[in-house]
């Protein structure tokens, strides 16, 4: 092991929340590595919106700024590559990547997002992030007053098919099967004409991500613009649970307000440890998790 592989931080996960803190640490003189496998959650998003003086830029140019930004700190270092495995010693952290490269570091920060569980209908991965969305506060504006729909069942769909209605009032609800929505949620969707599909999907049809028509296994046809999911999800990265960092019941990293795991040294910010899934949220939590990492190691 050599001097120049031994760091006071190291981030493991760029993009957002990696990049914010890392901005926080290189600016507090800490030497800092960020180690990134370049696979953002959101590169297939054509535009980011909601993100105060960056509204309506491509996700990657915001990532690129960020990057070069953070990188004109001269203590912080940036490597792209996977990491594949950590050790806690007593006073460090042992990192070593895809390529054999070994990394120590006082402190470990990871900001390595979820990985989206998409469903086995054909066309729904090719949309997603373009007219297959997740989140009304980022692209809602975009596509106010379309021909919209939910594909949602039970609680969740009620709930996100109350939320849409703010942003259209041509509104579906794919429940992909039998309804399992209640007597009571039923009658108060369609009293506000909210259509009720239980017809079961074969595919989307779609010209480059946009979408075109829901199409059942009957044969039908339903046309669309854009439709809402919420997929399921699994954490990027394993390595914080190898390392012991307790998890949520909905399969999040716990943490406290500061940032803080519930292993010692560890910190973790951005999409893993929040259902509050935009960039603007996982910049904040990078800064504050990048200036609660300095203090604690003053």
């Amino acid at each position: 092991m050599i001097d120049n592989n031994k760091y006071d931080v190291i981030i493991i996960g760029g993009s957002y929340a990696g990049f914010s803190a890392a901005m926080a640490l290189g600016r507090a003189l800490r030497k800092v590595l960020i180690i990134d496998s370049g696979k953002p959650c959101n590169q297939q998003t054509p535009y980011s919106h909601n993100f105060i003086t960056l509204d309506g830029k491509k996700p990657s140019d915001i990532n690129r700024r960020a990057k070069k930004q953070v990188l004109k700190y001269p203590t912080v270092t940036f490597v792209e590559a996977k990491a594949t495995a950590v050790i806690k010693s007593k006073n460090a952290f042992e990192i070593e990547t895809e390529k054999g490269e070994i990394y120590t570091a006082r402190k470990l920060l990871f900001t390595t997002g979820l990985r989206d569980l998409f469903p086995e209908i054909n066309g729904f991965a090719k949309c997603w992030g373009i007219s297959i969305l997740h989140c009304p506060y980022c692209h809602g504006y975009e596509v106010k007053n379309e021909t919209t729909g939910i594909i949602a069942n039970e609680a969740i769909g009620y709930e996100f098919t109350k939320m849409i209605s703010n942003w259209t009032k041509s509104l579906t609800l794919f429940t992909n099967g039998t309804s399992a929505l209640t007597e009571e949620q039923t009658e108060i969707l369609k009293k506000n004409n909210v259509a009720i599909v239980e017809k079961q999907i074969d595919y989307f049809e779609h010209n480059e991500g946009k979408l075109i028509n829901i199409v059942f296994k009957n044969g039908t046809k339903a046309a669309i613009k854009a439709l809402y999911a919420k997929p399921p999800f699994e954490q990027h990265s394993f390595l914080p649970q190898e390392l012991g960092c307790e998890m949520t019941e909905q399969g999040l990293i716990k943490v406290d307000a500061l940032q803080k795991t519930t292993i010692p040294g560890i910190y973790t910010a951005g999409d893993n440890s929040t259902f509050a899934r935009s960039l603007a949220l996982a910049v904040s939590s990078g800064s504050v998790a990048g200036a609660m990492i300095n203090k604690e190691i003053i």
